[in-house]
Parts: structure tokens; C-alpha cells; sequence
């Protein structure tokens, strides 16, 4: 009786983007799991760099405004230093999360620790959140009690403020289009740099007018800017988190594509999922009663499958469509 648990491998070299990667075809019961093209080089750039400086140079801001707003009887400037502190928490921990995504699969964690910069991302957008809420009640508690502050001083300080933060959110612009984690920093410091800029413009308002309830005015708009930039991030990082499938990414049109493949009848139990904030995943039943050529077809997907949609781990389950039916064929199946 033959082994109904027949293995093959294959092993096949190849160059991409001048990284050697490996690649495995597996024939298991009708099963296979592919790294595509894409499985590795979608991987966390090294923005190291770009996170230890963006953190030492608000670690030293933060103490700096934090003087001067003693010194200045600013509490625009504390509020900002408080600000800026709960950003280099968030710059450490998107920093450990990118690498966290490095971490190679072990024990009982087969994915690695690829999660951590999805979990790192949702937890900065709260971050931002709550840094917004405390400029808010500063800001209302500042309409009941207007009071002067030493404009010159503050102007310079939060001048400084908006050169430090634009510096060290242009470091982070160019992988904020492909990264949840960097977009998140990203966002952090340019927040920053606007608050920097309110604050600014609100010293020297008040200094030219005497006007003391432009320092809140501004401050709430300030708030307003922050939310609408964090919203997204927010809504993002909850749908990765959920396993969601990525934005830009349609399960239909996938599903559909499958459909269209030589041979398949049917696509189901397909599940599309984020494993990291630049790695996705994708799982799939293919009805296919007639399979001669299984290698071959199962690596033309993946393959595709990586080009077309940018999914580059892909698990393909192939069905003969015989008399026992899949269990997970239903719609409602999971």
C-alpha cells in the first residue's frame, strides 16, 4: 500500500533583486507552500539609523523644551515636551518592531515575531491619540485661564523644535509608502513639527495683539490636523491586527483570478492576511479534477500571485472535487 503521505522537495536557486532566496515547492496531499518572489524582499528596510537619531535628537529636544518651558512660564512648551516624549516611546517601539520582523521563525513561533510591527503600529496610533487628547484639555483648561507667556524665548525654542522633527520625519518619508511601522514614525515626527509651528505662530500672535486665547485656538487646530492624520493609521493597524486583508488588496479580484486558472472549478476557503506591517499571506482550496501537472501549476501561481498582488506566501490546497466534498467549501466556512 503505498504512503499516503508522500513527500517531495525541490530546491530551486534563485536571484532576486540580487538576493539569493530559497525556493520550496512541497506536494503533500494534494498541499503546497511557496515563498514567492515576493515572500523576502518586501522585508522592513534598515531604518535603524534613521530611529537612533530620531530618538537622540528628541531625547535632547524634550529635555531642552522642557527647561525652557519652566523658565518661560510656558505651558504650550510642557505640553509639546510632553508630546514629544510619548513620539520617542513610539520611535523605540516601532524601532523593536522592525526588529522583531528580522526574528526567524522557532519554537512555537512559526511566523516569527512578524505580528510585533502590527501590534507596534496600532499601539503608536493610540499613543498619537492620547498625546492629542492632553493638548485638547490644555487647550480648554487655557480659555477659562488665559495666561501671558515670554514669547521670544518660546518662539525660539519651538523654531527649533520644527527644524529637529521635519529632519527626522524626512528620514522616514520614503518607507512611509510601503510600511505601516515607518508611516507610523513618520506621522509622529511630522505631528510634531506642525505642533512646533503652532506654537510658533500662537507666540507670536499673542506677543504682536496681546490676544491670550490664540495660544488654545491654535492649539485646537492643531488637534484637529492630528486626528485626521492619525485616523487612517489608527484604522489600518486595527484591520491588520483583526488579520484583515491588506489595503490594496481585493480578496474578490483574487478569488476571481484563481477561478480563471486552467483545470480549477472551484476556489474556497480563501483566506488573505497580513503577517507583518510588509509581508502578507494567503491560503487557498482549488477544485481541480484533472492534475497532471501539480508542480508546475501550484508554481506559476505563486509566482503570479507575488507579481500580480504583491502576496509572497502562499499555501495552495489542490482538490480532485470527488465524492467527499471539503468541509471548508461552504460560504459561511472558515
Amino acid at each position: 500500500m503505498p504512503n499516503a503521505h508522500d513527500h517531495k522537495h525541490d530546491h530551486h536557486g534563485h536571484d532576486h533583486h540580487d538576493h539569493a532566496h530559497d525556493h520550496h515547492d512541497h506536494d503533500h496531499d494534494h498541499g503546497h507552500h511557496h515563498h514567492g518572489p515576493g515572500g523576502h524582499h518586501h522585508a522592513p528596510k534598515d531604518f535603524g539609523k534613521a530611529f537612533a537619531i530620531g530618538a537622540a535628537l528628541n531625547i535632547g529636544f524634550v529635555l531642552a523644551e522642557t527647561v525652557a518651558g519652566l523658565m518661560t512660564h510656558s505651558l504650550a512648551l510642557l505640553a509639546d515636551a510632553g508630546h514629544n516624549l510619548s513620539d520617542v516611546l513610539g520611535l523605540f517601539m516601532a524601532w523593536g518592531a522592525v526588529i522583531l520582523a528580522k526574528k526567524a521563525p522557532g519554537g512555537r513561533h512559526t511566523y516569527g515575531l512578524r505580528k510585533g510591527t502590527i501590534l507596534a503600529s496600532l499601539t503608536n496610533a493610540v499613543f498619537l491619540l492620547v498625546a492629542v487628547g492632553a493638548i485638547a484639555w490644555e487647550a480648554a483648561r487655557r480659555f477659562a485661564h488665559p495666561q501671558p507667556i515670554e514669547a521670544g524665548p518660546v518662539m525660539i525654542v519651538a523654531g527649533i523644535g520644527i527644524v529637529i522633527n521635519t529632519a527626522t520625519a524626512l528620514m522616514f518619508m520614503k518607507g512611509s509608502e510601503h510600511d505601516l511601522n515607518i508611516r507610523g514614525a513618520f506621522l509622529h515626527m511630522a505631528a510634531d513639527a506642525a505642533i512646533s509651528a503652532g506654537v510658533v505662530v500662537a507666540a507670536a500672535a499673542m506677543w504682536a495683539t496681546g490676544w491670550l486665547w490664540l495660544d488654545p485656538v491654535v492649539s485646537l487646530g492643531i488637534v484637529l490636523v492630528i486626528v485626521l492624520g492619525t485616523w487612517g493609521l489608527l484604522r489600518d493597524s486595527l484591520d491588520l491586527a483583526l488579520d484583515a486583508a491588506p489595503r490594496g488588496i481585493d480578496p474578490k479580484a483574487v478569488k476571481a483570478w484563481l477561478a480563471e486558472r486552467p483545470g480549477v472549478t472551484e476556489v474556497h476557503d480563501l483566506h488573505i492576511w497580513a503577517m507583518s506591517t510588509t509581508e502578507t499571506a494567503m491560503t487557498a482550496h482549488l477544485v481541480r479534477p484533472e492534475n497532471p501537472d501539480n508542480d508546475r501549476f501550484l508554481h506559476d501561481i505563486c509566482g503570479e500571485m507575488s507579481k500580480r498582488f504583491k502576496i509572497g506566501h502562499v499555501t495552495i490546497q489542490v482538490e480532485s472535487g470527488g465524492v467527499a466534498t471539503c468541509h471548508l467549501a461552504g460560504a459561511d466556512a472558515v
